[in-house]
């Protein structure tokens, strides 16, 4: 038997999930684009330490231009909001799967406000 023929050319190679995090000028804050998931996560994170040794009273999240956040990029920042000694995390314009995922594991989480776009 012979061995399978690609027909048409090779196959597509799946794109890379990217992920850009700058902070945002004016106030605390960071703005991220792109999708937070298994292949962005190290980014996610490491921009949450940073947001979090930076953090004064109120800090800011800017997330409409992201297309995704998975469970475990919403659980960083749950966590990273939970350990602040105060104040609290203002997470504006999310993707409609972070104000769900929030409210199924933590519900009543005071230190998360979400600001719909």
């Amino acid at each position: 038997m012979d061995a399978p023929r690609a027909v048409g050319g090779p196959a597509p190679v799946p794109e890379r999930a990217a992920l850009e995090v700058n902070p945002l000028s004016g106030r605390c804050g960071i703005c991220a684009r792109g999708e937070i998931s298994a292949g962005t996560r190290p980014s996610w994170e490491q921009a949450l330490s940073e947001l979090a040794r930076r953090h004064a009273d109120v800090s800011y999240v800017e997330l409409s231009d992201v297309a995704f956040v998975d469970v475990a990029g919403v659980t960083a920042l749950a966590v990273t909001a939970m350990n602040l000694p105060d104040g609290r995390v203002v997470v504006e314009n999310p993707p409609p799967q972070l104000p769900r995922v929030l409210e199924m594991f933590w519900p009543g989480l005071d230190r998360i406000e979400v600001a719909p776009g």
